[in-house]
């Protein structure tokens, strides 16, 4: 960090902070310059803090180096990172489908529903069996009936799953049904859950909270990242605005933004950025153009009987139909969407698949 000191500063003040931060073990670098005085430190920056430094007579203002979300960094990870979850590729011009249900239903539904968007181009089936709802009254999911649901579902069709976590206490029985743990706007900020997930080996989707920043979803991914666990994707999924037109605002603008500052994945989801069928596509392919690492949209083969956010998903033809589109999109971005483990099929079947 740079200490700045005031105009007017004394030699004495000068040697008071360098005995300060000298002897919480930083070393020194004293440079006096027409205008100003400032004072470099080296060292372990977990020593101290911004506010105590700022505290010491004759320091005007802190400039951290390096940004505080130091193994998110770009700094500290020059090459974007590719997340393999169960042998399919986030990153590095490998584009992630995941589509699904919001919350996990009857059995035979969730197959129907998997099968469909599987032979769509998907290569990540999704579905809540814990659900944090606004209100308690509300479809809460499955729990453990609804893991197993989408356990056999990602069996059957040879798809990686990937469900929500909502409570530090199930994160060990959630990892045992599924490939990837979501983490979601509601617990972005979780910071007892994170650290759990970043004991564990799975792959985590991180959302960016509904009223946070991006070095907020930033340092809650170096939350996950300070336990060992170095695969995070984080999600672009709307911000709380004014505007009651959609259900949140799409910042796609955070996609390219995110991605000059850390080294991990984004991906984007349009579903509920917008809350509306009909900008769902058009939103998803905004995302792929300003350079997303994939696409989240929710899927539903009867909406108005959905337990949670029907409004907000596609029917399954409609989802071929922007795949379809989106594997265009992905040819002329010089990137591919991740095959299945065991397929050979580079991008989507054609559309005749869901014929």
């Amino acid at each position: 960090m740079i200490l700045i000191l005031k105009n007017g500063v004394t030699d004495d003040q000068i040697d008071h902070v360098i005995q300060k931060v000298e002897s919480m073990g930083f070393q020194t670098h004293l440079s006096r310059g027409t205008f100003r005085t400032i004072i470099g430190m080296i060292g372990d920056e977990s020593l101290t803090t911004e506010q105590q430094l700022q505290s010491i007579p004759g320091v005007q203002q802190v400039v951290p180096v390096l940004p505080p979300y130091k193994l998110a960094s770009r700094e500290a990870h020059p090459e974007s990172s590719v997340i393999d979850v169960s042998g399919v590729k986030i990153g590095g011009g490998n584009l992630a489908m995941i589509a699904g249900p919001c919350s996990v239903e009857d059995r035979d539904r969730m197959m129907r529903i998997g099968e469909s968007v599987v032979k769509s181009g998907a290569n990540l089936f999704r579905g809540g069996a814990y659900k944090p709802r606004t209100s308690p009254y509300a479809f809460q999911g499955l729990g453990e009936a609804g893991l197993k649901i989408l356990r056999e579902v990602g069996d059957t069709f040879g798809v990686p799953v990937v469900t929500e976590i909502t409570d530090p206490r199930n994160v060990e029985l959630v990892a045992e049904y599924s490939d990837m743990l979501q983490v979601g706007a509601r617990n972005m900020q979780n910071f007892v859950l994170l650290t759990e997930v970043g004991k564990t080996d799975r792959p985590v989707l991180l959302k960016r909270g509904m009223a946070a920043t991006i070095q907020d979803l930033l340092m809650s991914a170096e939350y996950v990242l300070s336990q060992g666990n170095p695969n995070v994707v984080l999600c672009e999924r709307g911000i709380k605005s004014f505007d009651p037109s959609t259900r949140n605002l799409y910042d796609v603008a955070a996609v390219p933004a995110v991605q000059g500052l850390t080294h991990l994945p984004i991906i984007v989801d349009p579903s509920h950025a917008t809350g509306r069928p009909d900008l769902i596509p058009p939103c998803a392919l905004a995302g792929l153009a300003a350079g997303a690492d994939g696409v989240h949209i929710e899927v539903h083969d009867c909406p108005e009987e959905a337990k949670s956010d029907g409004a907000q998903a596609l029917l399954p033809e409609q989802y071929n139909e922007i795949v379809q589109k989106m594997a265009a999109m992905a040819e002329l971005l010089g990137k591919t969407i991740s095959p299945l483990p065991n397929s050979t099929t580079k991008n989507t079947p054609p559309t005749e698949a869901l014929a």
